[in-house]
């Protein structure tokens, strides 16, 4: 579903017609001035003297019409989007583990799942297949090595098992992130190609990806990792936009675990991608909720906390989220004029004390509820 972009971008085979959008798409709100207008040049011949202002019929003139058979052009329509076409909606989730520990005896995830590739986002799949695109933050090699390094925690992801993705409605993933190299560069080879083979789009640091919306829009996608710069990422931005990406999404994989507040890192990073061009930005790592902020118009959620984390038994803090961003477009589908979200708190596991690795909606308006809520700084009244 993937394929060279200049070097450095990889882009989703998912494409509709091209006569659906006529115009080469800039960023979203982002378009680039067009420059002056172009003045009408003047043409001379021995019959006609034509400028801006006046025509001059010399005596050599001839009254009579000269047969042709050159059709007249006629200017191609810009497409208009129908209402749905106009409102792109993508949902996003945090970091999701789909394993346990590579080296551990205790094989709690694949037993608790038994094979169910249904079972670990049975709660949200209708709202992922309902939505235009679906991302989340996959943290986890998908490859059959054994070599690995020696961290604290490795984690191994069986090909077969991306199934669980694939079912749920998961469009695409982030792999930017501290455990995509568990198994060195091979794995990380190994994780690309299966993804690819499965359908499932992905980007990096080092690759961007496109999805084309059943209207036509073209959603860009790019991934930061914890040590990664926005001016790193600059080039795969401008790439994506040359591939008519009109929606361009940051994949941030940043900031300090265990902590509820973004570093000053992450909102450097994060403000510098939104003054280039990015539409938002999408947080993960800390394993904890930050809050969302709304920055020169444009969203970033600093973290969106783990959702489903097969590294984890037990939790000492459940806390998760679903959010999904209407992106409104105009007419033509070439400038995004506004955005809209929607927040669904969630639990880790919808069992508790410990950790069943099936994400489950909190109950509206319950305790749960507001604290998640409290965490974001958001009220559903904010939009």
């Amino acid at each position: 579903m993937s394929s060279g972009l200049s070097g450095i971008l990889k882009i989703s085979a998912v494409i509709f017609s091209a006569a659906l959008i006529s115009s080469v798409f800039a960023g979203c709100d982002r378009t680039e001035p067009s420059g002056s207008s172009l003045e009408t040049e003047p043409v001379i011949n021995t019959e006609i003297v034509q400028s801006q202002h006046t025509t001059v019929v010399l005596e050599t003139v001839t009254t009579e019409i000269t047969p042709t058979n050159t059709p007249t052009p006629t200017a191609t329509p810009v497409p208009t989007l129908t209402p749905e076409e106009r409102i792109v909606t993508v949902s996003f989730a945090g970091d999701c583990t789909l394993t346990q520990d590579y080296r551990s005896s205790n094989r709690q995830f694949d037993s608790t799942v038994d094979g169910n590739m249904e079972y670990c986002f049975k709660n949200c799949a209708q709202m992922f297949m309902e939505d235009d695109l679906t991302l989340v933050n996959l943290e986890n090699p998908v490859t059959t090595r054994t070599g690995h390094k020696n961290n604290q925690y490795i984690f191994q992801m069986k090909p077969e098992n991306l199934e669980m993705l694939t079912v749920s409605g998961i469009e695409a993933v982030n792999i930017a992130n501290n455990h995509i190299n568990d198994f060195w560069e091979d794995g990380l080879k190994d994780t690309r190609d299966n993804l690819d083979a499965q359908g499932i789009l992905w980007s990096d640091d080092h690759y961007g990806a496109t999805y084309t919306t059943s209207g036509g829009i073209v959603i860009g996608m790019v991934g930061l990792g914890n040590d990664t710069g926005a001016s790193q990422v600059k080039s795969i931005i401008d790439d994506l936009r040359k591939e008519g990406a009109v929606i361009i999404i940051a994949s941030c994989h940043f900031g300090q675990e265990g902590v509820y507040e973004p570093t000053e890192r992450q909102i450097k990073v994060a403000h510098e991608l939104i003054d280039y061009g990015v539409d938002i930005v999408v947080g993960t790592h800390p394993h904890r909720l930050q809050p969302i902020e709304k920055y020169n118009g444009h969203y970033i959620f600093y973290s969106l906390s783990n959702f489903c984390f097969g590294g984890n038994y037990s939790l000492s803090d459940p806390d998760s989220v679903i959010i999904q961003c209407d992106f409104v477009m105009d007419a033509d589908g070439t400038n995004c004029v506004d955005y809209r979200l929607r927040v669904y708190p969630y639990s880790q596991t919808s069992t508790r004390p410990g950790n069943d690795f099936c994400p489950k909606p909190y109950t509206w308006e319950s305790e749960d509820y507001f604290r998640v809520m409290k965490r974001l700084n958001w009220a559903q009244g904010d939009e």
